[in-house]
């Protein structure tokens, strides 16, 4: 199923299709396949929403040593050292979801953010061609992309 909403997102156009299959990758990306994983996965997101980075980051490292395949553990705890302003602990965290899951489009956007705030443009340039083959149309990305290139120039 996972294959077949990448392939339609390829192939979208449209924002509100675009969204509409987002939404269901992100459906089975939050689902971690056993009850105890994914009521920490809850608990680290209420965390994170009500800005508690610490309990958050302890819940999703839970996830990461319990279940180290599991993506999402890595890309939640990813976007709460984000959110902390520890761009080092979270650029590792992006590369263990993308090791996992290479097209996790939510890790690779995250991580275009903090390379390009730390200046790197050829590194941000890297990641929206990533993000490019796996939605052209991503709202944004093409405009994005005309930027770093002539930045670049």
């Amino acid at each position: 199923m996972l294959d077949d909403l990448f392939s339609r997102l390829r192939e979208a156009t449209a924002p509100a299709e675009i969204e509409t299959l987002q939404d269901g990758i992100w459906q089975i990306w939050l689902t971690a396949g056993h009850p105890l994983l994914d009521k920490r996965l809850e608990t680290g997101t209420r965390a994170l929403s009500a800005g508690d980075y610490g309990l958050a980051i302890a819940e999703f490292t839970f996830l990461t040593e319990t279940a180290p395949d599991y993506a999402e553990g890595w890309n939640k705890r990813a976007t709460a050292y984000f959110l902390r302003g520890e761009y080092k602990a979270a650029l590792n965290d992006v590369r263990e979801t993308l090791r996992r899951e290479p097209r996790h489009f939510g890790a690779l956007s995250g991580q275009s953010l903090m390379l390009r705030a730390l200046g790197d443009a050829r590194g941000t340039l890297k990641v929206l061609l990533r993000l490019e083959q796996l939605c052209p149309a991503w709202p944004g990305l093409q405009e994005q992309l005309r930027t770093l290139r002539e930045e670049l120039e």
